[in-house]
């Protein structure tokens, strides 16, 4: 027989939770079956709790039964079982199964930590401070005023839109002026955008352009301004009603940080063998060879083994972690640097301990800051909820949406998928993450890690507008790297660093566009929060729904050169007659007998509100 229909949605509108009990509902095609259990294992055994029919909805079925959230641990995991006359029927996180899912991919729900509900409302900006936009032209580094220590390099100064030089050059100390006074001058800007949120890479003291390798934590780059005016531009932030997400950098820190002192100005680690600092880092006995991250020599491995380490960074009421947090501040998260990497020895011993840590440092000082940790590839241990809200979404969003649009993966060898396999792709990395730590997300095309997504398409538009109408509908929080919105180019690191080029802001085709989808994603509850539905899939199409209560919108693509049509079953949405609109060009299409049929151009997109 045809595979019948089962689908619970993970939001309000599946999972309502009382005290210590939640209340499951399950919609299903109607007469389908005799039965339905929903499983979970409560003590490590399995329990099977009956489900009953409740009502209906169109066509479909609702099912509902209590159920208790696990005592033994923070995560209570659950699966649906449904028999026919002749058949048995799993539905996990993925979908339908022909046999009962193994526990990676059940359904989650973490009873004590949930990321702050106001992540997936917002719509990011990562800003690249050095590139983004001079404010104040007198606090530009000169040419030589900075030597990068054990080096034979020493600061360049350079004009505004210049071309970016590579890292075994000068790429990293190559300076062109962005500062904190030009993203104050910007703030009108990206609230026209239609941006909430700003990402900002590191601006915390350093003598390269990126900041990566930290001099001192608790002082802005005096080339970036001074901590009274970051005071300052968080309130003006706040004011507005935007928030502000910095870059931590926990792993290692610069050799020129007073802890290290490599130039022996003090007492350092490297300076002396005898230094209070000797032991926040690692040295190989009685000399001064020393462990530094991925081999670098600049970037010396912080050692968490060290109990003053801890103090600094999470522990003490004025650690590092905590001292952004607090006014005059008030910063609203940490976005953390390669925080899978750190630990105690040269590894990452006890790493998950180190990062509950981090978490418990965050939210004592303000519960509801978002921690969003960096990993370049799958982050599933991280992200059960008592560690991390939410990734940089690599593994889950960038990876599968470049491999499909562009051929290429991580490390741009080829690569071929059609959308089944892009939706396989999807469905399995959300699974295995509880439902709001997947809205908790953060969905980028691009980074100041990675090649600018239009240039990895060879410049192609219309797979860059199918991308982003992605990137603003997909489940998580879309976030923008600066330049974007007006298609701008870059190659790998540090060519995908360049200047924002404000002179071509006025004339850009792509700003109208942006304008229009980010207003959609954020004139959206279900976009921000609902539920994930396939409709239609084929080797070149996919259509999806997101719904939140009576809300639908469905987004979808064609990459076939030629128009399909296609026909999309809304009834498993409960919807059997109803008009959609398209919020972009304000055409009507209506439903019938609960199918609605759609042409979609070729190469072209779907975007449709009900």
């Amino acid at each position: 027989m045809t595979q019948p229909f089962l689908f619970h949605p993970q939001t309000h509108d599946g999972v309502v939770r009382v005290e210590d009990t939640l209340t499951i509902t399950l919609f299903a095609e109607a007469n389908d079956y005799e039965s339905v259990s929903l499983r979970h294992e409560p003590d490590n055994e399995e329990y099977m709790v009956p489900m009953s029919k409740v009502g209906t909805k169109g066509r479909l079925d609702i099912w509902q039964a209590n159920l208790p959230l696990s005592e033994d641990k923070d995560v209570t995991y659950y699966v649906f079982k449904a028999l026919t006359q002749t058949e048995q029927y799993w539905l996990d996180a993925r979908g339908v199964q022909k046999r009962m899912p193994g526990r990676e991919y059940h359904f989650k729900y973490n009873r004590r930590h949930q990321p702050p509900s106001w992540v997936s409302e917002q719509v990011f900006y990562q800003i690249f401070p050095e590139r983004f936009c001079n404010g104040d032209p007198d606090l530009v580094v000169g040419t030589g005023e900075y030597q990068y220590p054990s080096r034979n390099r020493q600061s360049v100064k350079k004009q505004w839109g210049d071309s970016v030089g590579d890292h075994g050059d000068t790429g990293a100390v190559e300076f062109f002026g962005g500062d904190l006074a030009g993203i104050e001058s910007k703030l009108d800007y990206l609230q026209d955008l239609g941006i909430t949120t700003l990402y900002l890479n590191p601006i915390f003291t350093s003598y390269s352009n990126h900041k990566y390798d930290t001099v001192d934590y608790y002082s802005i780059d005096p080339k970036f301004g001074t901590n009274e005016q970051f005071a300052q531009l968080t309130e003006k932030l706040h004011q507005r009603g935007l928030k502000v997400v910095l870059d931590a950098v926990l792993n290692h820190t610069s050799i020129s940080h007073s802890w290290f002192d490599i130039l022996g100005n003090g007492n350092g680690a490297y300076t002396s063998q005898e230094s209070p600092y000797r032991d926040y880092y690692f040295f190989e006995g009685n000399t001064d060879k020393y462990v530094g991250w991925k081999g670098i020599d600049t970037l010396p491995v912080l050692n968490f083994h060290s109990q003053e380490v801890r103090n600094q960074i999470y522990l003490d009421d004025s650690s590092v972690i905590k001292h952004w947090l607090k006014p005059p501040y008030n910063i609203d998260g940490w976005r953390f640097d390669v925080i899978h990497m750190l630990g105690e020895g040269e590894g990452a011993t006890n790493n998950a301990h180190y990062v509950k840590a981090f978490r418990d440092s965050m939210k004592s000082v303000n519960p509801d800051s978002y921690m969003l940790g960096e990993h370049f590839f799958e982050a599933t241990q991280w992200l059960q909820g008592d560690q991390e809200d939410g990734a940089m979404n690599y593994y889950g969003f960038a990876h599968p949406v470049r491999a499909l649009l562009a051929s290429k993966d991580i490390q741009f060898d080829p690569i071929n998928l059609d959308c089944h396999d892009f939706l396989e792709w999807l469905q399995e990395a959300s699974a295995k993450v509880p439902w709001s730590n997947q809205l908790s997300q953060l969905n980028q095309l691009d980074s100041h890690d990675t090649e600018r997504f239009i240039t990895t398409l060879s410049g192609d538009k219309a797979k860059f507008a199918i991308a982003n109408q992605i990137l603003m509908s997909y489940v998580g929080t879309p976030c923008l790297y600066y330049g974007a919105e007006i298609a701008l180019e870059g190659s790998h690191d540090p060519d995908n660093r360049r200047c924002f080029p404000w002179e071509q802001v006025e004339h850009s085709e792509w700003l109208p566009y942006f304008k229009k989808m980010i207003a959609v994603r954020r004139s959206s509850k279900a976009l921000q929060k609902g539920s994930f539905m396939p409709l239609y899939v084929d080797e070149a199409c996919l259509v999806f729904a997101r719904q939140l209560d009576s809300e639908v919108v469905l987004s979808g693509f064609n990459l076939g050169k030629q128009s399909n049509q296609v026909e999309l079953p809304v009834w498993k949405l409960g919807i059997e007659q109803g008009a959609f609109r398209c919020p972009i060009t304000e055409k009507m299409i209506s439903a019938n007998k609960g199918m609605l049929t759609v042409s979609i151009e070729g190469e072209h997109s779907l975007l449709l509100t009900h």
